[in-house]
Formats: structure tokens, C-alpha cells, sequence
């Protein structure tokens, strides 16, 4: 064991020393231009959906952010960003460096960094990639004529809408339906160097994108849940609309949550915390859980090791979290999480040996520590607990008191023993509430970030973080939303204009 570290250790000073603001071209060159793959799809139309795999296949691909930083693989390393930003994740140890910028909110301010960049790279690249389909199909107003091309332009927009919504989150401090200058928006690969447009373009595109795709994916079934499909566009589209957060905004989120609802379970107790007996259901690494909405189940064949969200989270991977920088839950968080809330049980104990780990939430399914040298456990991108939770918070933001408290107490009652406390809350108090419990629910996951933004809740750091331990932050602190990176501004001269 001692020695694995070692040689561990040895490794990974060696990536960290190599990432240093390693930053590449603003435009993506991993994708054939249009008129390549216009060419090439009339002689074999499956080419398409080949490039719609290779979008799916660079959310997990270590240094698709441009960099080679061990923090650099897709939308779960930028999951871990958020997380920290929001600071229900802790990062407890400093031996190995990776998040200590963001951990310590210099990274944000700062537009030199990695962290800032490797999002706008990742984003942005996934955007080119959607509109070089889109633009072969036609353009983004264009209708495709046969099925498999309607299923392939939905699939598009879907991708596209995904990028542009992380953006909005994570580079706008104010974002909805008014004139603030947030986003360069692209929608075709002909576009260069754009001047950033308003919150109100980019939200109305992203709506535009998401109704027409849900309308092109009637009938449709994907092969797999690494694919998107109907009900993740329409858990996207709630996204959105909550964020934008007007009335009747919220009143169509109830409804499209509603759907999402009907068509997946939530997680059950079986499979929200492992408890010594329940190892083939536990654990949040399998995506055929049936609460999964939208995630990839990694193979041997893909190699993903070090660099990966599991190496960095999970103490069972031969990895960061197992080597000496585990990530842990806030303290204050967890002491707030009630007795009888079997979601408490997912996180080791203050006193254990891997004290407020979340070893019970996340693991590889052989459970032994640093064991799992190659990643074949899951990642979940969607799950149906998010939408169940934005219900009640919808109709908690509408002012229906009661339905909210019903579907806050029929989401916790299999969570916690006693849910009698919901009935009391109102107003403030109950929105309050269901965001609590979308932080314990959703821990890890990358989406609490999204609920502080868009229910501007203050970040209140618990005693066991590093930095700025005890400290509040309002939700438009300076140090919760990234400043567009150097390499945006210095290359494109009609940013600001």
C-alpha cells in the first residue's frame, strides 16, 4: 500500500506540474467541417449519428477542456467545480493541488486560470459540434423530412441547449429575460468571433431549441441512456424556465415536471444509501438504476482511470480521493440533515476512519479502498429526484402553498420518518426547505450550484472547509460566477462591442 502511493504520488505531481495554463485554440478541431460531413453523409447517412456519439463520448474524455490538467474530463469535472463553488463539497486535504483555486475562490476572479477556461473550452466545443450536425441538416430553422433525421436534429439541439445553459450558470451573475450582455451565441459554424448577446437571446434560443426537439422526438426510443431523449429535453427545458423564473415560466415547469414524474421513479431507499446488505443496488454507480435519466456506464475498453470524477470523488478508486485529497461533505450540512433522514447514513460518520466521506452514496461496487485501477462505474448526468424536487419548488415559488407541501412530503416520505414538520411551512420558510433538501438529495451531483443561482440562497460555509471556513456568501459574490477566461478575450475582438 505504501508504496502504490508513492508511485501514485509520483504520477500526479507530474500531471499537475504539466497543466499549468495550458490553453489551446478557441475553436474545436475534433469535428469534420459540415461540408465534409454533408458529403459524407449522402453517401452513408448513419455518419450523422456517429458524430451525435462522438458528443455524447466527449462528456467523459479527459482534456476535452483543452488543457491536461487531472481535473480536466467533461461535464463531471466541471460537476466537481460547481460543487465546491457552492460548497456543500469540501475539498479536505491539499496534498496533490487540483480545486485548490477553486476551493479557495481565486479561480473565478481570476481569467487566467485553468478552471475558467476549461468550461467555456468544453461548452463552447460541444456547441460547434451540435451546429456542424445541424448545419448539415439544414440550419437551426430547418425541418427535417425523414424520421432518423428529425431524431438526429432533436439530438442536436439538445446539446446545444445543454451548452449554452451551463454557460449561462456558471458565467452570468444575472440571467433570465433581461438586456444584460452574457454569451457569444453561435448557431452555426459559419459564425465568427460574435460580440456576447443578451440573457433574453440566449434563454429564448435555448427554448426554442428544447419545445423543438421535444416536438421532433415524438415516437422516438433510444438504444441507451447515454443518448438524450424526449424527457431529457424536458428536464432541460424546466432548467431553463426556472432559471428565467417568470410566472408563466413556472407554472409550465410544474407541468413538464409533472411529465418527467410519470415517466421515471424516484430513487428508493434501496438505492439512495448502502447499508451492508444492499451492495447490487447501492451505490449511484450503476446507470441502469431505474431513477437514472441520463448517464453513461464506462468500460475497461475506454481506459479512464486517474483522471476521472470517480478518481477524484471515490475513496474505492485507485485515485485523488483515496491518495490524500478526499472531498467531503460540509459539516454544516451534515449536521443539519435530521436523525431519522436515511440520507445521513450515505456520508461516514465525523469520527470514522473516512470521516464525512460520502462512501455510502458513491463507490465502486468492489468497495475496497483504492482498489478500482480502471473506471467501469456509471456517471450520472440526470436523474429523476431533480425534478421531482423542482415541482415542489415551482409551486413553492407560485405561492401554492399546499401542493408544494405535498410534494415535498411525498418526495420525503421514505426519506425521513417523520415529515409532520412540512405542514407548518410557507412562503419563504417552505422554499428554503425544499432547497435544503435538494442539497442533501442532489450531494455530488453538480446541480445544487444551479438551485443557489436560481434561487439566489447564500453559501454558508461549514467549519470544516480550508478556506473561508464559517464565512457567507451571497449568490452574486463575485467568487460564485467565472469571469470569461484569457483566451475568449484575447481572441476575440468583437466580445465586448
Amino acid at each position: 500500500m505504501k508504496i502504490n502511493k508513492i508511485l501514485l504520488l509520483s504520477t500526479l505531481i507530474t500531471g499537475f506540474v504539466g497543466c499549468k495554463k495550458d490553453f489551446l485554440e478557441t475553436q474545436p478541431t475534433a469535428f469534420t467541417t459540415p461540408e465534409q460531413l454533408g458529403a459524407a453523409a449522402l453517401q452513408d447517412p448513419k455518419l450523422l449519428g456517429g458524430n451525435i456519439t462522438g458528443l455524447y463520448t466527449t462528456m467523459f474524455t479527459p482534456g476535452v477542456g483543452g488543457t491536461s490538467g487531472h481535473d480536466d474530463f467533461g461535464q463531471k469535472g466541471i460537476d466537481i467545480y460547481l460543487d465546491m463553488l457552492q460548497s456543500d463539497m469540501v475539498l479536505a486535504a491539499l496534498n496533490y493541488g487540483w480545486y485548490r483555486t477553486v476551493a479557495n475562490y481565486t479561480a473565478p476572479v481570476d481569467y487566467t486560470t485553468n478552471p475558467v477556461y476549461i468550461p467555456w473550452r468544453y461548452y463552447y466545443r460541444q456547441i460547434f459540434g451540435a451546429n456542424t450536425i445541424i448545419d448539415v441538416l439544414g440550419g437551426t430553422t430547418a425541418t427535417p423530412t425523414s424520421a432518423a433525421n428529425k431524431y438526429t436534429m432533436a439530438q442536436a439541439k439538445i446539446m446545444r441547449a445543454y451548452g449554452y445553459f451551463y454557460l449561462s450558470q456558471i458565467y452570468a451573475k444575472n440571467y433570465g429575460s433581461g438586456t444584460d450582455k452574457i454569451l457569444p451565441l453561435y448557431t452555426s459554424t459559419s459564425q465568427l468571433n460574435l460580440p456576447k448577446s443578451t440573457t433574453k437571446d440566449v434563454f429564448d434560443l435555448m427554448v426554442s431549441d428544447l419545445n423543438t426537439a421535444i416536438t421532433l422526438l415524438t415516437g422516438y426510443t433510444r438504444a441507451t441512456k447515454d443518448q438524450v431523449d424526449i424527457n431529457v429535453a424536458k428536464g432541460f427545458l424546466a432548467y431553463v424556465l426556472a432559471a428565467r423564473g417568470t410566472s408563466a415560466d413556472l407554472t409550465q415547469v410544474i407541468s413538464l415536471t409533472q411529465d418527467i414524474m410519470t415517466a421515471y421513479p424516484k430513487t428508493s431507499p434501496a438505492y439512495l444509501v448502502y447499508t451492508g446488505s444492499n451492495i447490487s443496488t447501492s451505490g449511484f454507480n450503476n446507470v441502469a438504476a431505474p431513477s437514472w435519466m441520463w448517464g453513461v456506464q464506462l468500460t475497461l475498453a475506454q481506459g479512464i482511470n486517474l483522471i476521472s470524477w470517480w478518481g477524484q470523488v471515490d475513496q474505492f478508486t485507485y485515485s485523488y480521493a483515496w491518495a490524500g485529497d478526499p472531498k467531503t461533505i460540509d459539516r454544516g450540512l451534515y449536521d443539519a440533515i435530521r436523525p431519522d433522514d436515511i440520507r445521513k447514513g450515505q456520508f461516514a460518520a465525523p469520527a470514522a476512519t473516512y470521516k464525512l466521506q460520502p462512501i455510502n452514496k458513491f463507490f465502486d461496487i468492489n468497495r475496497v479502498s483504492g482498489g478500482a485501477r480502471y473506471v467501469t462505474s456509471g456517471l450520472i448526468y440526470m436523474r429523476a429526484d431533480e425534478f421531482y424536487l423542482l415541482n415542489a419548488e415551482a409551486k413553492a415559488r407560485l405561492g401554492q402553498t399546499g401542493p408544494a407541501q405535498t410534494a415535498l412530503t411525498n418526495f420525503l416520505s421514505d426519506r425521513i420518518t417523520n415529515t409532520s414538520y412540512i405542514s407548518g411551512l410557507s412562503g419563504q420558510a417552505l422554499i428554503d426547505e425544499i432547497y435544503f433538501q435538494t442539497r442533501v438529495e442532489l450531494w455530488g451531483e453538480g446541480k445544487t450550484y444551479l438551485a443557489m443561482k436560481r434561487l439566489q440562497e447564500p453559501v454558508v460555509r461549514g467549519v470544516n472547509h480550508l478556506f473561508y471556513a464559517g464565512q457567507t456568501f451571497p449568490s452574486t459574490d463575485s467568487k460564485l460566477t467565472m469571469v470569461i477566461p484569457q483566451a475568449e478575450v484575447l481572441n476575440n475582438p468583437n466580445l465586448n462591442k
